[in-house]
């Protein structure tokens, strides 16, 4: 096998357990019932205990829109249960004006509270964070809460800091340094006038808190400091609290090993020894203040799906007991605690076995089709632990992700010289590290691996910690290549490997969609985007010198065999991360993905290729260095198979035994779940709904191949077309 510079997997091994056999027989009764498989997710900030493997499932009353199922992990029965989850909608669904209502299964009506965040360019409800109060929880005890259009009616006084702070509550954190305390707190916080409001109204009150870590006297460390979520519900408030160090500009920044410590009503919840906070990083930890309510969630992922929001993962795919139990088993230890990285590789450069490639990370995938709190778990917590790497610059001059609106010419590359905006005459450099090995960590990010930390997490809890850790990803993908090549503000990708720039556009796509409407960040974003769709346009699709095949060729594209080949993997990473953004509504993306749909087409449809071979580690597509670009696409299988090959019938058994394949068999390690066949099904399943009937005969060859992956095993790349 040779040595590959993308991530392939190994497929888990099958248990074939009474309990995986029960578990699939269940879960593929509810896809027949177009019900997504019956598995409880953990509501962030709950506390988890030993469930059941399998729950039971209520089907969304008639006439719902979709429906949010709501577990009792409890042993006792709660009382006004505060329930808060984030929901998405496709365009025209909800239209503006309307609002959503709530009732359980049994017929009975809830109150329902509506934080809008996100509209459609047509005005209907895009994305919402809703909450809920149930009356009463048994132990055990399932209940569905479906939601339905309703007219908007008055609602009652919302909460207010003073709910709180009125029943003495109180949460902070501090860290001990040097022999020297630091702390924030979060009821002085409270206090002051001017908290942010981020869910508002009668059920849930949240409010945004941050400040500096201080002394005893009252000085401000200059690069740690606390932020706050707190959110009062149900007579209870649930705290989230991270600590962060990472001011963009502040002189001198570093890694500093702190003994931390979390009180909540004056107990401690948390506490680490010896702690090492890396520079530019965070941590997160979420806590109850009052009785923790005991429930599970799952959303309807037949709806999220459908918004489009999310691509067309192949709900056929039930995941595999085998599958949820190790990512169970691997969810545990120092990883999973502040400043570790959770199921993310810790050096992102690295080759081999993963499952952090593609348009969602392996276990996500897994979450998003089973909704089983095994999978959960890993997917919400991987993305707390985000904030461990070194990525995360704030402005502290609007207390935001740096933008690059604010700082043109900032970057993590080049030299201080190509930092200087000639605007200003200001170098927007950032501060150098305070001494060589001070900012010394254990990790390595980069683009081009870069797992979709973020957007599902908040897509689905509404969290604000996640939408920054999204934002901040985001921004760090558009400034950390140097600014000449990016054109500055432009915020440009083409300077990044094809792989990189599909997973930097994936990420900057998502956070332009998904950023409230009123965050002055959402501009930046969309003008990000807007202007790296209108280069690859102006460069691809309606350049009429560009290349006939719809591959990318520019910067690091052509590079392989003497700059004479590419890599049609990465550039099929690139196209599905265009069809998603496509999906996501933006109209520039959608022209650009007709044009990159031709290059997978071909490979599996076009005269003078042969299917098999479509998914190759590397094709050919000139002569030379300095020739022209090849015109057709039988030219490049031509080029890049050997001459035994090119003399057989197409799929043919004499074909299959010169490549030692089984008849019908891809090359590219057909039967892997992250194989390079597996790493082609997401842009031929955009090319088959975006390439007309071509398109969908090319998926329709490709669907018909004799090895698949076993997806239940790690569904990454499950996507299928829509039509």
């Amino acid at each position: 096998m040779p040595v590959l510079s993308f991530c392939l997997d190994v497929p888990m091994p099958r248990f074939l357990t009474r309990l995986f056999v029960l578990a699939s027989l269940v879960a593929a009764s509810a896809l027949a019932d177009g019900l997504p498989p019956a598995h409880p997710v953990r509501m962030p900030g709950a506390t988890a205990i030993a469930l059941p493997a399998l729950a039971a499932s209520t089907v969304a009353l008639a006439g719902a829109l979709t429906s949010v199922d709501i577990d009792s992990t409890g042993t006792a029965v709660q009382s006004a249960v505060p329930v808060t989850f984030g929901q998405v909608f496709a365009p025209g669904e909800l239209a503006s004006g309307a609002t959503l209502s709530g009732k359980l299964d049994d017929g009975s009506a809830l109150p329902l509270q509506v934080d809008v965040k996100a509209r459609h360019a047509d005005g209907s409800l895009r994305h919402a964070i809703v909450s809920v109060i149930l009356p009463t929880l048994k132990p055990g005890q399932h209940r569905s809460l479906s939601l339905f259009k309703a007219v908007p009616a008055p609602a009652a006084a919302p909460l207010t800091p003073a709910s709180l702070l009125d029943k003495q509550f109180s949460a902070g954190v501090s860290v001990v340094l040097d022999g020297h305390t630091w702390q924030a707190d979060a009821a002085t916080l409270l206090r002051k006038q001017g908290a942010s409001a981020w869910l508002t109204g009668p059920l849930a009150g949240e409010w945004l808190l941050h400040a500096p870590l201080t002394d005893a006297d009252g000085a401000a460390h200059p690069h740690l400091a606390a932020r706050f979520a707190v959110r009062a519900s149900g007579g209870r408030a649930r705290v989230d609290v991270t600590l962060e160090n990472a001011w963009a500009f502040e002189p001198a920044p570093r890694n500093f090993t702190y003994d931390a410590r979390v009180q909540v009503g004056g107990k401690t919840v948390w506490q680490r020894a010896g702690l090492t906070h890396f520079h530019h990083a965070r941590w997160r930890k979420v806590f109850w203040w009052g009785e923790t309510p005991q429930v599970q969630l799952r959303h309807d992922s037949a709806h999220l799906i459908a918004s489009r929001a999310l691509p067309n993962y192949d709900r056929s795919v039930i995941v595999s007991e085998a599958a949820l139990s190790a990512l169970q088993r691997a969810w545990t230890g120092p990883k999973t605690e502040p400043m570790g990285v959770g199921m993310a590789n810790p050096y992102m450069p690295s080759a081999g076995g993963r499952a952090d490639i593609g348009l969602l990370p392996g276990w996500a995938a897994s979450y998003l089709l089973s909704m089983d709190a095994r999978a959960a778990a890993p997917t919400m917590g991987t993305a707390d632990l985000a904030g461990s790497w070194s990525s995360h610059y704030r402005d502290r001059a609007s207390d935001r992700p740096v933008s690059l609106s604010a700082y043109p010419y900032m970057t993590v590359l080049g030299h201080r010289g190509d930092t200087r905006n000639p605007a200003t005459g200001k170098f927007e450099a950032f501060p150098d590290c305070a001494a060589a090995d001070a900012c010394r960590t254990p990790y390595l990010h980069d683009a081009s691996h870069q797992p979709a930390f973020a957007y599902l997490p908040y897509l689905v809890t509404g969290d604000y910690y996640y939408l920054e850790e999204l934002q901040f990803w985001a921004m760090w993908n558009s400034f950390m290549s140097n600014p000449g090549y990016r054109e500055s503000a432009k915020g440009l990708l083409k300077p990044d490997q094809v792989r990189g720039q599909a997973w930097s556009l994936r990420t900057l796509g998502e956070a332009a969609y998904i950023t409230p409407d009123a965050d002055p960040l959402k501009a930046d974003f969309r003008r990000m985007l807007d202007a790296n769709l209108a280069w690859y346009n102006s460069n691809y699709t309606d350049n009429p010198d560009a290349n006939r095949l719809g591959a990318l060729t520019h910067g690091f594209a052509v590079v392989y065999d003497k700059n004479t080949g590419l890599a049609p993997w990465m550039d099929d990473f690139f196209t599905a991360a265009v069809g998603h953004v496509a999906e996501l509504g933006f109209p520039a993306a959608k022209p650009l993905l007709a044009w990159k749909a031709r290059f997978p087409i071909a490979r599996m449809r076009g005269d003078g290729a042969c299917w098999i071979t479509a998914a190759a580690y590397s094709l050919k597509v000139r002569d030379s260095a300095d020739a022209p670009f090849y015109t057709t696409i039988g030219q490049v299988w031509q080029a890049s198979n050997i001459p035994a090959l090119r003399d057989l019938e197409c799929a043919s058994v004499d074909m299959a035994r010169l490549l030692k394949l089984k008849e019908g068999e891809m090359t590219g390690y057909s039967a892997t779940n992250t194989g390079f066949p597996s790493n082609l099904q997401p842009a031929l399943a955009y090319a088959a709904d975006a390439g007309g009937s071509a398109g969908l005969a090319a998926w329709n060859s490709f669907s018909e191949r004799s090895v698949k992956p076993d997806y239940p095993n790690g569904p990454q790349f499950a996507i299928v077309p829509r039509r």
